[in-house]
């Protein structure tokens, strides 16, 4: 039978090794893809956990580990042909070989159950900002509660104990308008924590960072955005959105400081910024943040795609060429929080293989955690490796994406739009885990 055939197969003959297909949507399962092979029992319980009956089974693609039975009942070992018989028990796989696979099965698990639930709150914060717009004009008091749902989950998950990591999002997260305030706010709530802001100051300017873009609702698509051909009429238009944002926010009743923030989203250490071109100490330390972590997703995720530099290049930018705009200690803090190497950054390594950052812990990010493009491993089953506990696999030089070859490429897949999330951090493997 052709590789590309399937059978449909019940549920319960589901065994690990049989490569299936599940017909659901990406966001009613849990696993990176919905077509893959089952690598363990604990894959196995979370699928006979989704409702479904059947599922397409290719049995060209499929190879069942030992000891398990293939579709027609028969015993069977990896590499076998179905109806062959089970081989003696003295040429299974040793005893570390079968725990490592466990192993990296259970972790591959973990840390796509992980992604997926950071990809389901940052959209859940994409909708709640578009139903907060909808309703600042009739119902300011609803829109204030929904913002406040967010940010008040993201503060007081922030605040707990224990390190965080910063997480790569996959592609397609939302549109621009409503991707960059939900990014602006994870990065600008994980320096003020970084920088040992108060519930208080953080609720602020986690509200602040939320709202900061709030104005642009109130003037025309076409100056939303800067460009850099526009008219002194409409980039006069585009700054605008600063000052129209500030009585939208009295109305939703938010705080001095989280309106202060918004109010001075735009201004600059040097006196460069707008509206009001203020210096120094006449910032708050929540517009400190805020100015400098809207610069850096505005230099990622441009309004024209084109334009988009990678992570790494955002910030050695904004350190060389722009430090002057910025404080130096929220600056400071910013590069240390994301590294040298900020999520998304397309890398090679010392060993010559690409990778690319998809995690970085904020309190240790000198050595980020990477996917290797490795073709012995198929792209679904690729581990995040921390080069933390990798010392072979340091960072050699940070490469633009389009500068890999087709096959890493497609592998690594490097985002267009750059999204962020946080998440606890957990020591992920080592290279001995990479089977």
């Amino acid at each position: 039978m052709d590789e590309a055939q399937f059978e449909l197969i019940e549920i319960h003959q589901l065994r690990p090794g049989m490569f299936i297909e599940l017909e659901l949507g990406w966001m009613s399962h849990p696993f990176p893809t919905r077509s893959f092979k089952i690598s363990s029992e604990k894959q196995l319980e979370v699928i006979r956990g989704l409702g479904l009956k059947r599922v397409r089974y290719f049995r060209g693609k499929s190879d069942l580990l030992p000891g398990f039975a293939n579709a027609d009942g028969a015993n069977v070992l990896a590499g076998d042909s179905p109806g062959e018989q089970a081989k003696p028990q003295s040429t299974l796989a040793s005893t570390d070989e079968h725990r490592l696979r466990r192993q990296r099965s259970e972790l591959l698990s973990a840390q796509h159950n992980s992604l997926i639930v950071c990809e389901r709150r940052f959209v859940d914060a994409i909708q709640r900002y578009k139903l907060a717009v909808e309703q600042i004009s009739a119902h300011p008091g609803a829109a204030k509660q929904q913002c406040l749902g967010v940010v008040g989950g993201f503060v007081g998950d922030m605040l707990q104990e224990g390190e965080l990591a910063i997480r790569l999002l996959s592609e397609g997260m939302g549109d621009k308008a409503s991707m960059h305030p939900v990014n602006v706010t994870i990065l600008s709530l994980l320096l003020g924590r970084s920088l040992g802001l108060s519930q208080p100051d953080m609720l602020d300017l986690g509200m602040a960072a939320f709202l900061h873009d709030i104005g642009k609702s109130r003037l025309p698509d076409r100056v939303r955005w800067p460009d850099e051909n526009f008219s002194k009429a409409e980039y006069n238009l585009y700054q605008d959105h600063v000052a129209q944002g500030i009585p939208l926010g009295r109305k939703m009743d938010l705080t001095a400081g989280a309106l202060q923030a918004i109010a001075q989203h735009h201004e600059a250490m040097d006196g460069s910024g707008f509206p009001a071109r203020l210096k120094g100490d006449s910032l708050s330390i929540p517009s400190k943040i805020l100015s400098l972590v809207n610069q850096y997703d505005n230099l990622c995720n441009p309004s024209r795609p084109s334009t988009a530099v990678t992570p790494h290049e955002a910030l050695a930018l904004i350190f060389a060429q722009l430090k002057a705009r910025f404080d130096s200690v929220t600056l400071g803090a910013f590069i240390r929080m994301m590294g040298v190497y900020p999520p998304g950054s397309v890398v090679q390594l010392a060993d010559e293989r690409f990778a690319l950052v998809v995690s970085v812990n904020s309190t240790r990010p000198l050595r980020p955690q990477v996917i290797v493009h490795e073709p012995r491993v198929p792209k679904h089953e690729a581990l995040i490796l921390d080069l933390e506990h990798s010392p072979a696999l340091g960072i050699r030089r940070s490469l633009k994406p389009a500068s890999l070859p087709r096959e890493a490429m497609d592998y690594l897949l490097p985002r267009q739009r750059i999204c962020y999330f946080f998440e606890k951090a957990i020591e992920s493997p080592s290279d001995e885990v990479g089977l």
